[in-house]
């Protein structure tokens, strides 16, 4: 009866072990400089050679030639320890062996010399499998057992082990084995067996392992009975139930020339597969085209794909439709490719802006080092009254349409900071002209809409020098007046702006008219900045005294009334 492969070819010299040299070289010399200890621990993955090392360690320790590190294969140990039948060697599975009385057995066999060979070896496999009460009976015979006694103890998962056990074993950490030494071995193994295979086929088989030679093995066999005479990439993607490389490529394809008939194609077809295997293989052949810098996606590209993948993988952890999941990752993935790059973004509104006759302002990273080193110079010469004359003149001189721009700007500001100030003012205030440093606008607002404009007028005024500059006026104009009033004549309107009838609009927007003073151009926000004596006589000016009957009514008052629990209230006039 033929042997499964990971039986016919399992490693018998410390040569034959794939992907674990550090631990061969250690054992070997070990055993050649007869360093020995009285117990070894095994650690690592299923499938990483650690029984195979356990037993072929024994065997170099019973050898007649050694203990050597290549045992001779032919004296009478050897034999037997190859046919797995050598007394002295005790293999225990503690999985099923895991109690106190199994181990008290095993503490009994220690106390008897071996039967024929130097050493009695005890190999005890899944060691975190025991009880506490049986490591806790081990601890004393496994820190001093008879000169003649061996541990090996062989585990996939070391971390159960108390640390009690782990102080008194030399640890050797198998590691995972690369999926190149596994294709390179499966390659051996199917050219001594004489049987005709594909490449890329061994590769996937290889993938699908895991770092695990038993477990590729294993898929190995059943594609030789799969396949029948050659293994190829339709029988082991049809065997492990899989999509082939290439109609991910395909897919990878479609989505690159935004062919959505195609990906439909590819949804209808995949109903078949799980959707989370389909994840699975989207992302380890991203990482592929990646490693190997193939297809027409960016490394930027590839990483909004991984990004995707891994949000639709926590969509099927929490229980949504597997074929919506997929859908829904694959159309995420086309509208990735609208993404625009950051360079490609700045070229397209350097077009745009400059388009619309404006200038494009646009900091990239090779142009901020000049400008940051130009910034001072720049500074000072704005802070001048002659620069800021110029770049009235040149903003006058550029048209009309930089001015209604940058208005436009202003209500965006506006919404964005209070959106029933933005609505109120891009109802009521409508651009007339920008010349010189005067802005001029047709104001039709009345009632409330005009009170609530008068109460943040210092923020719209803030915001207009913000956007125009510093030494910018406001002339603001009644509806009803504009049309007898000439563009040549808003100045004048917004000196002489006083004689209106409304005192109370009159005083704010007098205070339009007051220059900044030189204190204002290192300040960020309004309150920061000191104004001239005479500007602050006409914000006092503004306040109306109000009548005492009125006092109450004011929601400050009732608040404050409210919170004190005030039964009676005294009002007294300033004196």
């Amino acid at each position: 009866m033929a042997l499964a492969l990971a039986r016919k070819y399992r490693p018998r010299s410390f040569d034959d072990l794939v992907g674990q040299e550090s631990v061969s070289v250690t054992l070997s010399q070990a055993l050649d400089s007869g360093r020995l200890t009285h117990a070894y621990l095994f650690s690592g993955l299923r499938g990483s050679g650690k029984t195979s090392t356990a037993r072929i360690f024994a065997k170099a320790l019973l050898c007649e030639r050694g203990p050597s590190s290549r045992p001779c294969e032919e004296c009478l140990h050897c034999t037997m320890a190859n046919e797995n039948r050598h007394m002295d060697i005790i293999e225990m599975d503690a999985a099923s062996n895991r109690g106190i009385d199994d181990i008290k057995e095993l503490i009994e066999h220690t106390r008897y010399k071996p039967g024929s060979g130097r050493f009695k070896i005890f190999i005890i496999d899944e060691v975190h499998m025991l009880t506490t009460q049986a490591f806790n009976a081990l601890l004393k015979t496994l820190e001093e057992p008879p000169d003649f006694v061996k541990f090996i103890l062989a585990t996939t998962d070391p971390l159960k082990l108390p640390a009690t056990i782990l102080s008194r074993t030399q640890h050797f950490r198998f590691k995972k084995i690369s999926r190149k030494l596994v294709h390179r071995h499966l390659e051996h193994i199917l050219n001594l067996e004489k049987i005709a295979y594909e490449s890329d086929a061994l590769e996937i088989i290889a993938r699908s392992g895991a770092g695990s030679l038993r477990d590729s093995l294993t898929l190995l066999d059943q594609a030789i009975v799969y396949s029948k005479e050659k293994i190829d990439i339709a029988t082991v993607t049809g065997m492990l139930g899989i999509i082939e490389p290439a109609a991910l490529d395909n897919l990878l394809d479609a989505i690159f020339h935004k062919d959505r008939e195609r990906i439909l194609s590819f949804i209808a077809s995949s109903t078949e597969y799980e959707a989370e295997m389909i994840i699975d293989e989207l992302t380890l052949h991203i990482k592929e085209l990646l490693l190997n810098r193939e297809g027409p996606f960016t490394p930027m590209i590839l990483d909004r794909f991984f990004r995707i993948l891994a949000d639709a993988r926590s969509l099927l952890h929490i229980g949504s439709d597997g074929e919506f999941v997929i859908s829904l990752t694959l159309f995420k993935m086309l509208e990735a490719l609208n993404i625009r790059e950051i360079d490609e973004t700045i070229a397209i509104l350097q077009k745009e802006l400059s388009s619309k006759g404006s200038p494009a302002v646009v900091t990239t990273p090779a142009t901020a080092k000049r400008a940051s080193s130009s910034a001072g110079k720049a500074d000072m010469k704005a802070s001048s009254p002659e620069a800021a004359s110029e770049d009235g003149a040149s903003i006058a001189q550029r048209g009309g349409d930089t001015g209604e721009l940058k208005f436009k700007t202003l209500i965006a500001k506006l919404y964005d900071r209070d959106y029933d100030l933005g609505s109120c003012f891009e109802k009521n205030i409508r651009f007339k002209s920008y010349e010189g440093s005067t802005l001029s606008w047709i104001s039709s607002a009345e009632g409330e809409e005009r009170k609530m404009l008068i109460k943040h007028w210092s923020l719209i005024r803030t915001f207009v020098q913000e956007i125009y500059g510093l030494s910018t006026k406001i002339s603001n104009i009644p509806a009803q007046k504009s049309a007898e009033t000439s563009p040549g004549e808003d100045k004048k309107k917004a000196d002489n702006i006083s004689s209106r009838d409304d005192g109370e609009i009159a005083r704010t927007e007098r205070l339009a008219e007051c220059e900044l003073p030189d204190n204002a151009s290192g300040s960020s926000t309004l309150e920061s900045v000191q104004f001239p004596a005479d500007c602050e006589k006409e914000e006092k000016e503004a306040s109306i005294e109000k009548e005492p009957s009125k006092l109450l009514d004011e929601a400050m008052v009732k608040e404050a009334i409210e919170l004190f629990g005030a039964k009676k209230v005294r009002i007294r006039r300033k004196s």
